[in-house]
């Protein structure tokens, strides 16, 4: 029973104790940042640059017919040839896997991306 009391007296004692440094902590870091701010409001605040003024943002600029469609057809050839790179990358990485699981045939999802692999190829030339 003695413990039981020697443990509520300490745990109160520890909670006041505790309670009284947590506010005189939290009373100095108030008084400094107060300090802060009051010196920053007396320094002025003085900007003799005139505004800059920003282009509208909401304009798009205009793409010349021919131009756009020979970027497009670049942007679209260039996709085309990072896709079969990556699609060989895929393959090679399956037949690795293949290899190390001791499945050494293809299955029917790499047979498809091979034959789509193949019409891409094939539409370009």
């Amino acid at each position: 029973m003695s413990q039981r009391d020697n443990f509520a007296a300490g745990f109160i004692a520890g909670s006041v104790f505790g309670g009284i440094v947590g506010g005189v902590l939290g009373a100095m870091l108030v008084s400094r940042i107060n300090h802060q701010e009051t010196d920053e409001a007396k320094t002025p605040i003085v900007d003799e640059t005139p505004p800059e003024i920003k282009p509208e943002k909401g304009k798009k600029r205009q793409i010349e017919p021919g131009a756009s469609e020979q970027r497009i057809e670049m942007a679209r050839r260039s996709l085309e040839e990072k896709i079969a790179q990556l699609n060989q990358t895929i393959d090679e990485a399956r037949q690795q896997l293949a290899k190390v699981n001791g499945n050494s045939t293809l299955g029917t999802s790499d047979t498809a991306s091979a034959t789509l692999r193949d019409r891409a190829l094939s539409r370009d030339a």
